[in-house]
């Protein structure tokens, strides 16, 4: 557990514990997964932290433990059934109950439905949905017997509406973890589990240099950042700081009379009617 510091009032998650999915990052900056991690460790969770990137996993670790914070690490392929369930079952003979779940694994392919092969297809909705499915299939068990829980997914203004570019795989996949939190939300709420959205916008992660510019931009990230930002009503972009902390709400008691439903964060992209 995450000791209070010094002179330090408890955290919005004090003495929670918290499981989150795609902790890594694909590069230096805040991407959703790292930040939320980060964030809820700050908060007083005492995170669990997957991603199947080990080296990225340790950079979030490390940061969090640096701050006095309590993390554990975890490589994991989350589209892997197996894997999943003996994951989520060894958080609960660790740390005996999980308060918290939040699915922030994703990642996009260009592609509509004439470009897009069969097989990415099949891709974009394992990353995408399966994950989320699965984890949330594993981790409900948990919840009830521990009296009750939160689950926060990530899905993405994609599942919303036209984004600007096509990834029909991508956006088919997103819109689902909506329906999915939705009624997995009501089935569950009697058993005082909550099941949430965040839906972000296009934001300034670390994943728009690492993989976006080469399938948007032909490489360009200043026109792609450029493109990007010219459909936020705001006029600038955030980060994945943004996203954690709407999870955070969503995760905190402070929520606690929240569920089935979404919390958009871009910028006012998808109130624009054009």
């Amino acid at each position: 557990m995450n000791q209070h510091l010094p002179g330090r009032p408890p955290g919005r998650l004090a003495d929670r514990i918290a499981v989150i999915g795609g902790a890594g990052s694909v590069g230096p900056g805040w991407g959703n997964g790292r930040a939320t991690a980060v964030i809820f460790a700050r908060e007083g969770a005492t995170v669990f932290l997957a991603d199947r990137d080990k080296e990225s996993l340790e950079v979030t670790a490390r940061q969090i433990r640096e701050e006095g914070g309590t993390a554990h690490t975890a490589v994991l392929d989350v589209t892997q059934p197996d894997a999943v369930r003996d994951y989520f079952a060894e958080c609960e003979r660790l740390a005996g109950r999980i308060d918290i779940l939040v699915n922030n694994v994703g990642g996009s392919r260009a592609g509509g439905v004439v470009d897009l092969s069969p097989d990415d297809w099949e891709s974009q909705l394992d990353t995408n949905l399966t994950s989320v499915f699965l984890a949330c299939k594993h981790v409900v068990p948990v919840m009830r017997r521990g009296g009750g829980g939160a689950i926060v997914n990530t899905a993405s203004a994609s599942g919303l509406r036209w984004t600007g570019a096509a990834q029909v795989g991508y956006a088919a996949a997103k819109a689902a973890v909506i329906q999915l939190s939705r009624v997995t939300a009501v089935e569950y709420a009697p058993d005082n589990i909550r099941v949430n959205t965040v839906v972000p916008g296009q934001l300034h992660t670390p994943m728009v240099e690492a993989r976006l510019a080469g399938q948007r931009a032909d490489g360009d990230v200043a026109k792609l950042l450029a493109q990007r930002q010219a459909r936020i009503p705001l006029g600038f972009m955030g980060d994945g700081r943004d996203t954690a902390y709407a999870a955070l709400f969503l995760a905190s008691e402070e929520a606690r009379f929240v569920t089935g439903t979404e919390i958009v964060v871009d910028g006012g992209m998808t109130a624009r009617c054009d």
